[in-house]
């Protein structure tokens, strides 16, 4: 489990357009590192357009957007551009830093198990610390509980 006020997990993944990003790149930012499934779906979606809705406001608080699923680089540029989304967007396929976060498990859905991307998110401070776990996340509504829970602690 990951664990508020321990230092945050390195990590060095490509964006949608093949740089590298490295969580190092954003030093003295509050960093949303948020985990979803699949670009294109309903759910994901919703999340991704209601971080877009919360955009320039969580960005005037310093703080950087960074979506994190296992699509490829092609699939995220794709997403961005269809809904106009205005953050980075990491790649994943080989789950590591989905791994690393923890963000990989067992899910149900329609009365199955299976095991997959785990909807969730991290917010690490300006220091590389983790501040806040989000284990569950209502996706329509997400980009404003982060807004809310950023501007509530400024």
């Amino acid at each position: 489990m990951l664990e508020i006020k321990t230092k945050a997990p390195g990590f060095t993944v490509k964006d949608q357009d093949g740089n590298n990003i490295s969580l190092d790149d954003f030093a003295g930012k509050k960093v949303i590192l948020y985990f979803y499934p699949k670009d294109n779906t309903p759910g994901c979606t919703k999340e991704a357009c209601n971080f877009r809705d919360y955009y320039e406001e969580i960005k005037k608080l310093g703080t950087v957007i960074l979506g994190v699923s296992a699509d490829s680089g092609e699939s995220h540029r794709k997403f961005i551009s269809k809904y106009k989304l205005p953050f980075t967007l990491l790649s994943d396929p080989e789950r590591k830093l989905i791994d690393l976060y923890e963000a990989w498990g067992e899910k149900k859905m329609y009365g199955k198990l299976f095991k997959g991307i785990i909807r969730s998110t991290v917010i690490i401070d300006e220091n590389g610390f983790i501040e806040k776990v989000f284990p569950k996340v209502k996706a329509s509504e997400h980009g404003k509980e982060i807004y809310e829970y950023l501007r509530s602690v400024k």
